[in-house]
């Protein structure tokens, strides 16, 4: 089988069922996005020694591909696709209460950094956010599943704690920020 098809060789892309739609389509910045969220992850994740983050940020890159199907799938189409549900937001949810429980509390704002690893995750929080404003943007347009905008929220918050976790069990300290003077 070939990787390319020519199929958008004249700037249009398919949606899963067959519907053609221009490559700068919302939708299509939209799965995007959360692609290149999840490519910021896999590079993340070759500096990550640590078993138990490198298994949540793998288990973590998988549900985003079922994110970027749900999303190349109109709701129309049905559950031809599996669809994001509940329980991965929840999943999240309880994951984000076990780690921050081994964080020391924020008393400051913190800038992305401390080990590579970490400012990695940093990255890929602000991808997620940025995926997250096109997903709210598409809302508004088309219906989509409204537990992908609700898993997107918060997995931005769960990689913002991943990260902290990252530097904290690493014994790095994580770069306050300072107002300017």
């Amino acid at each position: 089988m070939k990787i390319y098809t020519k199929g958008g060789d004249t700037g249009e892309t398919g949606l899963y069922g067959g519907e053609r739609v221009s490559k700068d389509d919302l939708r299509v910045w939209t799965y995007g996005t959360v692609d290149e969220c999840n490519a910021v992850l896999g590079v993340a994740l070759v500096d990550i020694d640590d078993v138990q983050i490198a298994e949540v940020i793998a288990r973590v890159q998988s549900e985003l591909f079922l994110v970027g199907a749900d999303l190349a799938t109109p709701l129309t189409k049905g559950d031809v696709v599996p669809r994001v549900t509940s329980t991965l937001t929840e999943a999240l949810e309880a994951e984000i209460d076990r780690f921050e429980e081994e964080l020391p509390p924020l008393r400051n704002f913190i800038l992305p950094g401390g080990r590579r690893a970490g400012s990695m995750l940093h990255q890929a929080r602000a991808v997620c956010r940025r995926a997250e404003r096109h997903l709210a943007t598409l809302a508004q347009r088309d219906e989509i599943n409204p537990e992908v905008l609700r898993y997107v929220n918060r997995l931005s918050d769960h990689l913002f704690v991943v990260a902290r976790v990252v530097n904290h069990r690493a014994g790095t300290p994580e770069p306050i920020w300072r107002r300017p003077e």
